[in-house]
């Protein structure tokens, strides 16, 4: 069996990697559209977006990670050939994501009723309502692309969902400047009109997706499996079984970001938009290693499929590499422009030196959050997922959310405590990723790491 060098390794996961980091940074630019035409159009507007987006992004990270269980699931049988499995797979990841995304709409609708208990500014409530409710209805339609997402990344297809996130992206900033503004003869709807556009847009890629999936030849063995298989018990269980673990992980380290909005909240308006500024900035260093991490687990469950742990264990120290040097850019890029971003996003000059005053902390945080998306997605190449669950417990739980409060409103350092708490909970969580990983490899009889 070959054991290819790490130059080799980078060279795959880079191919793999680069579409899927291509298409994470569309969301992005869509992420800095929205924030930058929603903050021009008004500070209280883009103050309830901040609300009501950190509030679904802990909805969309759940459905982003429970949708991860295919990959590995689909990676392990592409390694081995097995084309028609593989469309059965999918049938069962589709329904078990439509289920999920039944289950959180209903969930996602209690709290709508109770926003007023969260004791957010009263004035922004009547902007959070509407704006809420097309985010609500989205839901269903992101998890089923995602779905479609995973079983294409696991067949090594990073460019189709690529294309797909690029496009829709493009749709939804179009939707965005016709809806939010009222342009070519369009009712003028504020935010509500951003809403809207990201509906549509979301509901398009998932029709594209899926005459794309029964149309191409490309894809035509896995079609095969998908119509000639039933939704089943088994396929269905190892869906849930390997997605649920991953889900709650990647809440959890969302929620020590998101569910900080409350406690933002409680510091004012201001403070709710400089957050919400930040937070779509910082998504860069996120997204970028998030996307080469998704690259590190089709590769790392691919080895897996074919027993192959030497090649498995260099993807991996492979991927950290690519992570890291990806750090060491956002952060050189956020230190040299630090003054710069907030004016970007809106004419407040108290909100673009609030945003100025995040900027250590952020870049602190960087090596953290590589290191955690690297191991925690080996982790998922090789189906080992349960322990994840608890780490990211302590890590973003009982460290990164109680010192955020602690450092906010005890040691009163207002929002800048706040975010000091990141690096806390990102360390913590990356370096026992590593550990638990090491400990995973030595169980399977992997060798040492070459030097």
């Amino acid at each position: 069996m070959q054991i290819l060098s790490y130059g080799t390794h980078s060279r795959a996961l880079l191919k793999l990697g680069l579409p899927i980091v291509v298409g994470q940074l569309g969301i992005i630019v869509l992420s800095l559209a929205d924030t930058l035409m929603v903050g021009r159009y008004g500070t209280d507007e883009l103050a309830a977006a901040s609300f009501v987006n950190n509030m679904f992004n802990l909805v969309i990270m759940f459905a982003t990670g429970f949708s991860y269980g295919l990959t590995p699931i689909v990676g392990r049988l592409f390694g081995t050939r097995q084309f028609v499995a593989i469309g059965g797979q999918l049938k069962n990841g589709l329904f078990a994501n439509l289920l999920m995304a039944l289950l959180l709409s209903i969930g996602m609708g209690v709290l709508y009723f109770n926003l007023h208990l969260l004791g957010q500014p009263a004035e922004l409530l009547p902007l959070m309502r509407p704006y809420y409710v097309t985010l609500l209805v989205s839901v269903v339609f992101v998890m089923l692309f995602n779905a479609f997402k995973q079983f294409a990344d696991g067949i090594t297809d990073t460019r189709t969902p690529m294309w797909i996130l690029l496009g829709g992206n493009l749709l939804n900033i179009v939707g965005n400047w016709l809806l939010i503004y009222g342009n070519c003869g369009l009712p003028e709807m504020g935010l509500l009109g951003a809403g809207v556009a990201t509906l549509l847009s979301r509901v398009l890629m998932v029709l594209c997706f899926a005459a794309y999936f029964f149309l191409a030849p490309r894809y035509r063995a896995y079609r095969e499996g998908f119509m000639q298989s039933a939704i089943n018990r088994k396929d269905f269980v190892a869906v849930n079984k390997l997605g649920m673990p991953v889900a709650l992980q990647i809440t959890m380290e969302t929620a020590s970001f998101s569910l900080t909005a409350v406690m933002v909240g409680w510091l004012g308006t201001l403070a709710l938009a400089t957050h919400q500024v930040m937070l779509t900035v910082g998504q860069l260093g996120f997204m970028l290693y998030y996307g080469m991490a998704a690259a590190v687990t089709v590769r790392v469950s691919n080895f897996h499929g074919s027993h192959d742990l030497p090649n498995l264990q260099r993807a991996a120290t492979a991927g950290f590499r690519l992570i890291m040097g990806m750090a060491v850019c956002v952060a050189v890029v956020m230190f040299v422009f630090r003054n710069h971003f907030g004016l970007w996003f809106t004419g407040s000059a108290e909100v673009a030196a609030g945003v100025a005053a995040l900027v250590i902390p952020f870049i602190a945080y960087q090596f953290g959050d590589g290191l955690q998306c690297t191991f925690s997605n080996a982790l998922r190449g090789i189906s080992e997922v349960k322990q994840m669950v608890y780490i990211s417990f302590i890590a973003y739980v009982l460290i990164s959310l109680p010192a955020a409060y602690v450092l906010a409103f005890v040691c009163k350092l207002g929002l800048t405590g706040i975010w000091w708490s990141f690096p806390l909970g990102l360390t913590t969580a990356g370096v026992l990723f590593w550990l638990n990983f090491r400990k995973k490899l030595r169980k399977m009889g992997a060798s040492k790491p070459s030097k």
